[in-house]
Protein backbone atom coordinates (compact mmCIF):
# COMPACT_ATOMS: atom_id res chain seq x y z
CA UNK A 1 0.00 0.00 0.00
CA UNK A 2 1.36 3.23 -1.30
CA UNK A 3 1.51 5.84 2.65
CA UNK A 4 3.29 9.01 0.84
CA UNK A 5 5.19 10.23 -2.15
CA UNK A 6 8.61 11.53 -2.24
CA UNK A 7 10.34 14.10 -4.85
CA UNK A 8 14.01 13.31 -5.22
CA UNK A 9 16.67 14.59 -7.89
CA UNK A 10 19.54 11.70 -9.03
CA UNK A 11 20.61 13.68 -12.05
CA UNK A 12 16.65 14.27 -13.02
CA UNK A 13 14.01 14.95 -11.04
CA UNK A 14 11.24 12.22 -10.34
CA UNK A 15 8.66 11.37 -7.70
CA UNK A 16 8.66 7.93 -5.49
CA UNK A 17 6.24 6.21 -3.90
CA UNK A 18 6.87 4.72 -0.64
CA UNK A 19 4.90 1.76 0.70
CA UNK A 20 5.77 -1.33 2.77
CA UNK A 21 8.14 -2.50 0.28
CA UNK A 22 10.25 0.72 0.50
CA UNK A 23 10.36 3.01 -2.50
CA UNK A 24 9.63 2.85 -5.94
CA UNK A 25 10.07 5.47 -8.96
CA UNK A 26 6.24 6.45 -10.15
CA UNK A 27 7.29 5.96 -14.06
CA UNK A 28 6.75 9.12 -15.81
CA UNK A 29 6.10 11.47 -13.06
CA UNK A 30 8.82 14.40 -12.59
CA UNK A 31 7.00 16.23 -10.21
CA UNK A 32 4.41 16.12 -7.50
CA UNK A 33 2.31 18.77 -8.57
CA UNK A 34 1.75 17.59 -11.71
CA UNK A 35 0.82 13.93 -11.25
CA UNK A 36 -1.89 15.41 -8.78
CA UNK A 37 -3.27 17.35 -11.35
CA UNK A 38 -3.27 14.53 -14.00
CA UNK A 39 -4.66 12.52 -11.07
CA UNK A 40 -7.55 15.50 -10.67
CA UNK A 41 -8.25 15.66 -14.23
CA UNK A 42 -8.35 11.08 -14.35
CA UNK A 43 -10.60 11.56 -11.42
CA UNK A 44 -8.85 9.31 -9.29
CA UNK A 45 -6.74 9.31 -6.38
CA UNK A 46 -3.24 10.08 -5.73
CA UNK A 47 -1.83 7.03 -4.37
CA UNK A 48 -4.33 5.06 -7.43
CA UNK A 49 -2.55 7.28 -9.71
CA UNK A 50 0.94 6.62 -8.36
CA UNK A 51 0.71 2.90 -7.75
CA UNK A 52 -0.67 1.98 -11.72
CA UNK A 53 3.18 3.24 -12.60
CA UNK A 54 5.41 1.91 -10.02
CA UNK A 55 8.80 0.99 -11.19
CA UNK A 56 12.28 0.33 -10.03
CA UNK A 57 12.93 0.73 -6.76
CA UNK A 58 14.88 3.82 -5.37
CA UNK A 59 17.62 4.08 -2.63
CA UNK A 60 16.58 7.17 -1.18
CA UNK A 61 20.21 7.46 0.35
CA UNK A 62 21.65 7.83 -3.07
CA UNK A 63 19.34 10.47 -3.73
CA UNK A 64 18.81 14.47 -3.39
CA UNK A 65 15.30 14.54 -1.12
CA UNK A 66 13.11 17.73 -2.37
CA UNK A 67 10.31 19.14 -0.66
CA UNK A 68 7.66 17.08 -1.24
CA UNK A 69 5.45 19.90 -3.12
CA UNK A 70 6.78 22.66 -4.93
CA UNK A 71 5.71 25.05 -8.03
CA UNK A 72 7.76 26.10 -10.82
CA UNK A 73 6.58 29.45 -10.26
CA UNK A 74 6.83 29.77 -6.46
CA UNK A 75 4.55 32.96 -6.61
CA UNK A 76 1.79 30.61 -7.26
CA UNK A 77 2.35 28.44 -3.71
CA UNK A 78 0.93 30.28 -0.87
CA UNK A 79 2.74 29.28 2.49
CA UNK A 80 0.20 30.32 5.87
CA UNK A 81 -0.65 29.17 8.99
CA UNK A 82 -2.88 29.07 11.75
CA UNK A 83 -1.82 29.37 15.84
CA UNK A 84 -3.59 28.57 19.23
CA UNK A 85 -5.05 25.54 17.45
CA UNK A 86 -3.86 22.35 19.78
CA UNK A 87 -4.52 21.84 23.69
CA UNK A 88 -2.02 23.38 25.69
CA UNK A 89 -0.87 26.14 22.94
CA UNK A 90 -1.63 28.76 24.65
CA UNK A 91 0.47 28.58 27.59
CA UNK A 92 3.91 29.55 26.12
CA UNK A 93 2.32 32.39 24.33
CA UNK A 94 0.11 33.79 26.98
CA UNK A 95 3.58 33.62 29.19
CA UNK A 96 5.35 35.98 26.40
CA UNK A 97 2.37 38.12 25.81
CA UNK A 98 1.83 38.27 29.61
CA UNK A 99 5.20 39.41 30.71
CA UNK A 100 4.73 42.27 28.57
CA UNK A 101 1.56 43.66 30.71
CA UNK A 102 0.72 44.13 33.98
CA UNK A 103 -2.81 43.42 33.61
CA UNK A 104 -3.90 40.18 34.88
CA UNK A 105 -6.81 40.09 32.07
CA UNK A 106 -6.43 37.42 30.10
CA UNK A 107 -4.26 38.04 27.15
CA UNK A 108 -5.77 38.32 23.81
CA UNK A 109 -3.97 34.94 22.71
CA UNK A 110 -5.57 33.07 25.64
CA UNK A 111 -9.53 34.47 24.83
CA UNK A 112 -8.40 33.09 20.97
CA UNK A 113 -7.25 29.78 22.53
CA UNK A 114 -10.75 29.69 24.33
CA UNK A 115 -12.95 30.46 21.62
CA UNK A 116 -11.17 27.64 19.96
CA UNK A 117 -12.24 25.22 22.53
CA UNK A 118 -15.67 26.36 22.74
CA UNK A 119 -16.77 26.25 19.44
CA UNK A 120 -13.74 24.95 16.60
CA UNK A 121 -15.30 21.65 16.38
CA UNK A 122 -18.67 22.69 15.61
CA UNK A 123 -21.52 19.84 14.15
CA UNK A 124 -20.96 18.63 10.92
CA UNK A 125 -22.30 21.24 8.19
CA UNK A 126 -21.59 24.15 10.77
CA UNK A 127 -19.19 26.60 10.88
CA UNK A 128 -16.94 27.15 13.82
CA UNK A 129 -14.81 30.30 15.30
CA UNK A 130 -12.40 31.44 12.88
CA UNK A 131 -8.93 30.84 14.25
CA UNK A 132 -5.87 32.68 14.28
CA UNK A 133 -4.16 33.26 10.79
CA UNK A 134 -1.08 34.52 9.54
CA UNK A 135 1.18 34.61 5.96
CA UNK A 136 4.40 33.39 5.88
CA UNK A 137 5.34 33.91 2.21
CA UNK A 138 5.34 31.85 -1.00
CA UNK A 139 7.44 28.58 -2.15
CA UNK A 140 10.39 30.20 -2.43
CA UNK A 141 10.55 30.50 1.67
CA UNK A 142 10.39 26.56 1.52
CA UNK A 143 13.94 24.67 2.65
CA UNK A 144 14.34 21.28 1.47
CA UNK A 145 15.28 18.75 3.51
CA UNK A 146 18.98 18.99 5.36
CA UNK A 147 19.32 22.53 3.71
CA UNK A 148 19.67 25.79 5.57
CA UNK A 149 16.90 27.25 7.09
CA UNK A 150 18.14 30.54 7.29
CA UNK A 151 16.74 33.62 9.47
CA UNK A 152 16.98 37.17 8.48
CA UNK A 153 20.32 38.90 9.50
CA UNK A 154 18.04 40.93 11.30
CA UNK A 155 15.98 38.38 13.76
CA UNK A 156 16.22 38.21 16.89
CA UNK A 157 15.28 34.33 17.21
CA UNK A 158 15.36 31.67 15.05
CA UNK A 159 12.74 28.88 16.74
CA UNK A 160 11.64 25.82 15.40
CA UNK A 161 7.95 25.17 15.64
CA UNK A 162 7.04 21.44 15.14
CA UNK A 163 4.02 21.50 13.29
CA UNK A 164 1.91 19.13 10.60
CA UNK A 165 0.70 21.06 7.16
CA UNK A 166 -1.76 20.63 4.88
CA UNK A 167 -1.06 20.39 1.71
CA UNK A 168 -3.59 21.38 -1.49
CA UNK A 169 -4.10 21.94 -4.78
CA UNK A 170 -6.95 24.32 -6.59
CA UNK A 171 -9.06 22.57 -9.17
CA UNK A 172 -10.23 24.24 -12.39
CA UNK A 173 -13.46 25.18 -11.34
CA UNK A 174 -11.58 27.20 -7.74
CA UNK A 175 -12.34 24.43 -5.52
CA UNK A 176 -9.30 23.21 -2.74
CA UNK A 177 -8.63 19.73 -2.96
CA UNK A 178 -6.55 18.61 -0.27
CA UNK A 179 -3.42 15.99 -1.75
CA UNK A 180 -1.92 15.27 1.35
CA UNK A 181 -0.13 16.19 4.50
CA UNK A 182 3.39 16.99 5.38
CA UNK A 183 5.79 16.85 8.41
CA UNK A 184 7.33 20.27 9.37
CA UNK A 185 8.91 22.98 10.66
CA UNK A 186 7.17 26.56 10.49
CA UNK A 187 10.00 28.23 12.22
CA UNK A 188 9.64 32.05 14.00
CA UNK A 189 10.81 34.62 15.47
CA UNK A 190 9.79 34.19 18.91
CA UNK A 191 11.53 37.62 20.23
CA UNK A 192 9.66 39.54 18.06
CA UNK A 193 6.72 37.93 18.86
CA UNK A 194 7.24 38.60 22.78
CA UNK A 195 7.93 42.29 21.84
CA UNK A 196 4.68 42.66 21.24
CA UNK A 197 1.73 40.89 20.00
CA UNK A 198 1.16 42.80 17.04
CA UNK A 199 4.86 41.96 15.57
CA UNK A 200 3.21 38.55 15.67
CA UNK A 201 2.79 39.21 11.58
CA UNK A 202 6.55 40.43 11.39
CA UNK A 203 7.74 37.07 12.99
CA UNK A 204 6.02 34.86 10.92
CA UNK A 205 7.51 35.93 8.08
CA UNK A 206 10.80 33.69 8.04
CA UNK A 207 11.30 30.37 6.03
CA UNK A 208 10.18 27.43 6.88
CA UNK A 209 10.57 23.75 5.87
CA UNK A 210 8.62 20.36 5.17
CA UNK A 211 9.54 16.85 5.66
CA UNK A 212 10.41 14.82 2.39
CA UNK A 213 6.96 13.31 2.35
CA UNK A 214 3.54 13.52 1.06
CA UNK A 215 1.40 11.55 3.32
CA UNK A 216 -1.57 10.40 1.43
CA UNK A 217 -5.14 10.07 2.86
CA UNK A 218 -6.80 11.20 6.16
CA UNK A 219 -4.13 12.06 8.90
CA UNK A 220 -4.63 10.14 12.12
CA UNK A 221 -6.75 11.56 14.85
CA UNK A 222 -3.62 11.30 17.05
CA UNK A 223 -0.03 11.75 15.94
CA UNK A 224 3.29 11.59 18.70
CA UNK A 225 6.11 12.64 17.63
CA UNK A 226 9.34 14.33 18.98
CA UNK A 227 11.47 17.77 18.46
CA UNK A 228 14.86 18.10 19.29
CA UNK A 229 17.81 20.08 18.73
CA UNK A 230 21.15 19.04 17.95
CA UNK A 231 24.29 20.93 18.39
CA UNK A 232 27.55 19.79 17.81
CA UNK A 233 26.12 16.38 17.04
CA UNK A 234 24.83 16.26 20.47
CA UNK A 235 21.10 16.64 21.82
CA UNK A 236 20.74 20.11 23.74
CA UNK A 237 16.67 20.05 23.66
CA UNK A 238 14.24 17.46 23.07
CA UNK A 239 10.43 17.03 24.01
CA UNK A 240 7.45 14.92 22.57
CA UNK A 241 4.71 17.01 20.56
CA UNK A 242 1.40 15.99 20.02
CA UNK A 243 -1.28 17.12 16.67
CA UNK A 244 -4.19 15.13 15.14
CA UNK A 245 -7.95 16.01 15.91
CA UNK A 246 -7.45 14.06 18.99
CA UNK A 247 -5.28 16.91 20.46
CA UNK A 248 -6.82 19.88 19.03
CA UNK A 249 -9.21 22.61 19.80
CA UNK A 250 -10.31 23.08 16.40
CA UNK A 251 -11.01 20.15 13.62
CA UNK A 252 -8.87 20.51 10.11
CA UNK A 253 -12.41 20.47 8.62
CA UNK A 254 -12.82 23.76 10.26
CA UNK A 255 -9.57 25.63 9.89
CA UNK A 256 -9.25 24.49 5.96
CA UNK A 257 -12.64 26.67 5.55
CA UNK A 258 -11.67 29.40 7.08
CA UNK A 259 -8.77 29.87 4.75
CA UNK A 260 -10.43 28.61 1.89
CA UNK A 261 -13.21 31.18 2.53
CA UNK A 262 -11.51 33.70 1.17
CA UNK A 263 -11.47 33.75 -2.87
CA UNK A 264 -7.90 34.71 -3.64
CA UNK A 265 -7.63 31.57 -1.94
CA UNK A 266 -9.09 29.59 -4.52
CA UNK A 267 -7.32 30.61 -7.45
CA UNK A 268 -7.07 27.39 -10.07
CA UNK A 269 -3.79 25.58 -9.91
CA UNK A 270 -2.49 27.18 -6.98
CA UNK A 271 -0.52 25.39 -4.22
CA UNK A 272 -1.32 25.94 -0.72
CA UNK A 273 0.51 24.75 2.34
CA UNK A 274 -0.76 25.60 5.63
CA UNK A 275 0.47 25.01 8.98
CA UNK A 276 -2.15 23.88 11.62
CA UNK A 277 -0.09 24.84 14.76
CA UNK A 278 1.69 23.21 17.72
CA UNK A 279 2.04 23.14 21.67
CA UNK A 280 5.78 22.31 21.96
CA UNK A 281 8.50 25.18 21.42
CA UNK A 282 12.00 24.89 22.95
CA UNK A 283 12.10 28.88 23.27
CA UNK A 284 9.26 28.52 26.03
CA UNK A 285 11.75 26.27 27.86
CA UNK A 286 14.46 28.98 27.80
CA UNK A 287 16.77 27.31 24.96
CA UNK A 288 18.39 29.98 22.88
CA UNK A 289 19.28 29.07 19.16
CA UNK A 290 22.49 29.13 17.76
CA UNK A 291 22.95 28.95 13.67
CA UNK A 292 24.92 25.63 13.17
CA UNK A 293 22.16 23.91 15.56
CA UNK A 294 20.16 21.52 13.26
CA UNK A 295 16.23 21.03 13.84
CA UNK A 296 14.17 17.17 13.96
CA UNK A 297 11.14 17.19 13.95
CA UNK A 298 10.07 13.05 13.52
CA UNK A 299 6.50 11.65 13.74
CA UNK A 300 5.17 8.38 12.64
CA UNK A 301 2.82 7.83 10.10
CA UNK A 302 6.02 10.17 8.65
CA UNK A 303 9.27 7.69 8.03
CA UNK A 304 11.47 10.44 7.57
CA UNK A 305 12.29 12.98 9.55
CA UNK A 306 12.04 16.83 8.93
CA UNK A 307 15.77 17.83 9.30
CA UNK A 308 17.38 21.12 8.59
CA UNK A 309 20.39 23.18 10.08
CA UNK A 310 19.90 26.91 11.37
CA UNK A 311 22.10 29.43 9.91
CA UNK A 312 21.87 33.55 9.23
CA UNK A 313 21.35 35.16 6.24
CA UNK A 314 23.95 37.59 5.13
CA UNK A 315 22.30 41.39 5.74
CA UNK A 316 21.09 43.52 2.62
CA UNK A 317 21.20 46.91 2.09
CA UNK A 318 17.60 48.46 0.97
CA UNK A 319 17.33 51.39 -0.77
CA UNK A 320 14.19 52.36 -2.28
CA UNK A 321 14.69 54.44 -5.59
CA UNK A 322 12.18 57.00 -6.78
CA UNK A 323 11.20 56.66 -10.58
Amino acid sequence: MIRSLIQFDDGARGVAALGDDGARRVSGATTTLALATEAMAAGVSLAELAGARLGEPIDLAGVALLCPIDHSDPAHLLVSGTGLTHLGSAEGRDKMHRAAIENPAPTDSMKMFLMGVEGGKPETGAIGVQPEWFYKGDGAILAAPDAPLAMPDFALDGGEEPEIAGIYLIAPDGAPVRIGFALGNEFSDHITERGNYLWLAHSKLRAAALGPELLLGELPEDVRGTSRILRDGAVIWEKPFVSGEANMSHSITNLEHHHFKYAGFRRPGDLHVHFFGTATLSFSDGVKTEPGDVFEVEAPPFTLPARNPLARAAAVQIAVRSL
